[in-house]
């Protein structure tokens, strides 16, 4: 939709620089157009589905997100300006508790309202770790390209607890594109979800397998 409208992309280091004009984009395209086909997909499955976004009943309160980047040479750290890029702080779970009271399901749209009126564009990982964490999930689902989190010889862990996950962090035994999900977990768990799991989202059924066999599926990930 950038594309179309014209609009350039700029990143910083790998990370996206979200402007107002970038913003109001992705407010309309998450919070609109792909939002409403994943909601009509679950109807068409035979649930009831609604489309919301965090700033709906201010579910999702969010901050500016701050990164900080260390130049290898000089060792001078700098703070990136991301722009309209935010991070959960408060989570409202009012909204969620209505429709699914009524039987229906929410689907939410990363997007966040910031206490100074701003709207903040939120990875869709953090914002529904943080979700979990505030309704006190019994599991938060993580679908990824692999079959949950390996060791170093590249075989399934089956189970972690946060102390340990945050140790196979430090290790090097977790890395890459792992860590930010395995981070998310974490945070879900210590916030009040009962466990948060990786799994494949290529297997087929793989959140029935997790969900309905004793052995699951991908690696669980516990408080403690």
């Amino acid at each position: 939709m950038l594309k179309r409208l014209d609009i350039p992309s700029h990143f910083i280091d790998g990370l996206r620089v979200t402007d107002a004009n970038v913003v109001d984009v992705i407010e309309m395209v998450l919070a609109g157009s792909v939002n409403k086909q994943v909601a009509e997909l679950i109807c068409e499955a035979g649930a009831l589905a609604v489309g919301i976004s965090g700033k709906d009943g201010k579910l999702i309160t969010a901050r500016k997100l701050r990164r900080t980047v260390r130049d290898m040479d000089s060792q001078i750290e700098r703070v990136l300006d991301l722009g309209f890029v935010g991070e959960p702080v408060k989570v409202d779970p009012r909204v969620i508790y209505a429709l699914s009271g009524s039987g229906l399901i929410p689907v939410i749209a990363p997007v966040g309202l910031g206490e100074d009126g701003e709207t903040y564009n939120i990875n869709a990982d953090t914002a529904a770790g943080a979700v979990a964490g505030a309704v006190h999930a019994t599991r938060l689902l993580m679908l990824t390209d692999v079959p949950g989190v390996l060791d170093k010889q590249g075989q399934l862990i089956p189970e972690l607890t946060a102390a340990q996950a945050r140790q196979a962090i430090e290790d090097g035994v977790i890395t890459g594109g792992m860590i930010p999900k395995v981070e998310t977990c974490i945070e879900a768990v210590q916030g009040g979800a009962r466990g948060a799991v990786i799994i494949d989202g290529r297997m087929p059924h793989a959140c029935l397998l997790e969900l309905f066999t004793a052995s699951g599926s991908g690696t669980l990930i516990r408080a403690e």
